[in-house]
């Protein structure tokens, strides 16, 4: 029994002075482990009479448990002691005031699309949505685009794929957001005033264009509406949007088989010291295209051509953010760069309103 104690206070003493998880873990396999001292002492009592093993076996199991109730309780206290040095060194005062942190921007693109909701909400227009991935009939033949016309073929739109044998009409990556008009003309009859901005796709990269651009387009439709209420909801637009009290809009002639008739609208504009200033000098510069809709694009999309009229524009989001906040470049509007969106990002929360400003 002697051994037993010496063992005892060898062991105890040792867990006693361990000052780490290691020198801790040495000592268990020193006594428990498999070649332990306690293990070999526990396989000697095979080789005992009866009456030594009542008496060692119980002495051996209690040395045992002492020994790894020591261990246990020597690995939470030094458990303990490692977390209080790492709290002290992790000390924070929760009264101290936040410390600032790096704020994120909105993109001109999503700002830009805000204000224009912003100004034909104050006009009485809801914002209508619809597929980017856009059927064949929709983004061409409802809107009376011959099969022959140029933005049908390969080189101008982007078509889906399809397997082998499929004879289904194509899809296409939609080239403007005018399938939005005929799915809410079609949804919603009329009278209707629906403004569709969304993402659009065309073949085409350079500094002014890109293959995924953002378009917003307008459609009114009622009983009287004409080119005068056309021109009214442009001047108001222009007018809230560059945050001008002038503006001046001339309609040039063009042609667009959706509207009849149909007109290329330019802003006045002077580039004086090679800054834009809306609503002055002698300049002209193009905005956007608009018309009246086409009679076959009312009857393509449920609505009577006899007894309905309207009118209907589109206007490109990137440009509107180009000229409106001086950026040189489109495609920076994809270049990811951090830099770039700080300097012409703006705040989270700066929401614009026509009443309360759109821009800062």
């Amino acid at each position: 029994m002697d051994a037993l104690t010496d063992l005892k206070a060898k062991y105890l003493s040792g867990i006693s002075a361990a000052s780490d998880e290691a020198g801790l873990e040495e000592l268990r396999l020193a006594a428990l482990g498999k070649k332990g001292e306690v293990s070999l002492k526990m396989r000697e009592l095979g080789k005992m009479t009866p009456e030594e093993r009542q008496v060692a076996g119980p002495a051996l199991n209690a040395l045992k448990e002492e020994i790894d109730g020591a261990l246990r309780a020597k690995r939470a206290a030094l458990a303990d002691a490692a977390l209080d040095e790492r709290l002290k060194a992790e000390w924070l005062d929760v009264t101290l005031p936040g410390r600032p942190r790096p704020q994120g921007t909105i993109h001109p693109v999503s700002q830009v699309t805000e204000e224009v909701t912003a100004i034909f909400a104050d006009m009485g227009f809801s914002v209508a949505e619809g597929p980017q991935i856009e059927s064949d009939w929709h983004n061409f033949d409802a809107l009376n685009i011959p099969p022959e016309h140029p933005a049908r073929q390969e080189h101008d739109t982007f078509f889906m794929a399809r397997a082998e044998g499929d004879n289904r009409p194509p899809h296409v990556l939609r080239t403007h957001t005018s399938p939005v008009q005929i799915r809410s003309m079609m949804a919603n009859g009329a009278p209707i005033r629906v403004i569709a901005p969304g993402r659009v796709y065309r073949m085409d990269m350079d500094q002014t264009h890109a293959p995924m651009f953002h378009q917003v387009e307008g459609l009114a439709i009622g009983r009287d509406i004409s080119m005068a209420n056309l021109k009214w909801t442009l001047e108001e637009f222009c007018r809230a949007f560059f945050e001008v009290e002038q503006v001046d809009l001339r309609f040039r002639a063009s042609h667009f088989p959706f509207t009849e008739p149909s007109a290329e609208v330019d802003i006045r504009c002077s580039w004086a010291g090679g800054q834009l200033k809306i609503g002055e000098g002698d300049d002209w510069m193009e905005i956007l295209g608009s018309g009246m809709v086409h009679p076959k694009v009312l009857s393509a999309a449920g609505v009577d051509p006899e007894m309905w009229q309207g009118f209907a524009f589109g206007m490109g989001i990137d440009r509107l953010a180009m000229l409106k906040y001086g950026i040189p470049d489109l495609r920076a509007f994809f270049d990811s760069d951090l830099r770039w969106l700080r300097h012409y990002g703006f705040a989270a929360l700066d929401m614009p309103t026509v009443h309360g400003g759109l821009s800062r």
